[in-house]
């Protein structure tokens, strides 16, 4: 009993830290689904129609369905950032590669968000705009990705039995996706959580590049606060009307946000292209490959 006495201990703190960890993660996948139907099939390919009827009373419709293929990538993500935890902490390059990636996000979903956008006859702004449902689960499983890097590393320096974490991640990871589809349905009902999921991802991205270049040490806590405070300071900006007085201020940034963008988009405009040649250079192949399958 002396013995796993601990490892119930370390197994407790693994599922807190996993749930700190993942509180804007799981805002983030809630407000990426949320646009998603609820009561659509999946858009399954031609040549996958009988695999997705074989799978669909697995995954149900494409809300549900992202946030389930969601948790099997967030366990494969933590699965492979376990084994590569010693690479990865060697390699901060990799957390700067994510933090670009958290960042260029962020500002291509804020651009035309209701928070700096122009206001329609309702009062309303512009919503950001919805994604396919298998570009939406391309990027949750990018986004589990990232997340996974720093979870698994502050995982790690818990305890070094690897199934220790792995159980204690598990169990978390299971929990937080649960918030993510409470938090889709929240953002039916205020739909400012979309912006301040998005606004998290910047900060995220501002962390990882803080902490990878200046070195500024970020507790757990910290960025804890930090993501509950832009939660609530959002919903407070939507419903108190003196905030909203501020609304030049965030016009100001929205549009600072889309003349970066547009920089960042000019930037990645010759690597866009190039894929593209090659898709349409290789389409013919794949053709002939799946005629002769």
């Amino acid at each position: 009993m002396s013995f796993y006495w601990p490892i119930f201990l370390i197994v407790v703190q693994l599922i807190f830290l996993e749930g700190i960890l993942s509180i804007d993660n799981a805002a983030i996948i809630g407000a990426l689904v949320s646009p998603l139907p609820d009561k659509v099939d999946i858009p399954w390919p031609d040549p996958l129609k009988g695999l997705g009827k074989i799978l669909h009373p697995f995954l149900g419709n494409q809300r549900t369905a992202a946030l389930r293929v969601g948790l099997l990538g967030a366990y494969l993500g933590r699965g492979l950032m376990l084994f590569m935890v010693s690479f990865l902490i060697h390699n901060p390059w990799i957390k700067l590669i994510g933090a670009a990636y958290l960042i260029h996000l962020a500002f291509d979903s804020l651009e035309e968000s209701s928070i700096g956008g122009e206001e329609d006859e309702d009062g309303e702004g512009s919503p950001i705009k919805a994604r396919s449902f298998w570009a939406t689960v391309v990027t949750v499983e990018l986004m589990d990705l990232v997340f996974s890097i720093d979870n698994v590393v502050a995982a790690v320096s818990l305890s070094k039995l690897l199934w220790v974490v792995m159980l204690g991640v598990a169990i978390g990871i299971l929990t937080m996706r649960y918030a993510a589809g409470l938090f889709s349905y929240a953002v039916e009902r205020e739909p400012i959580l979309k912006n301040a999921a998005y606004i998290l991802v910047f900060v995220i991205g501002l962390e990882l590049i803080l902490e990878q270049v200046w070195n500024v040490e970020i507790s757990d806590m910290l960025r804890f606060g930090i993501s509950i405070s832009v939660i609530l300071l959002a919903l407070a900006y939507e419903h108190i009307s003196i905030l909203r007085k501020t609304r030049f201020i965030l016009v100001w940034l929205s549009q600072g946000i889309g003349i970066i963008n547009e920089l960042i988009d000019w930037l990645l405009a010759p690597i866009s292209s190039i894929i593209s040649i090659l898709v349409k250079l290789l389409s013919p192949l794949w053709k002939t490959i799946a005629e002769k399958k």
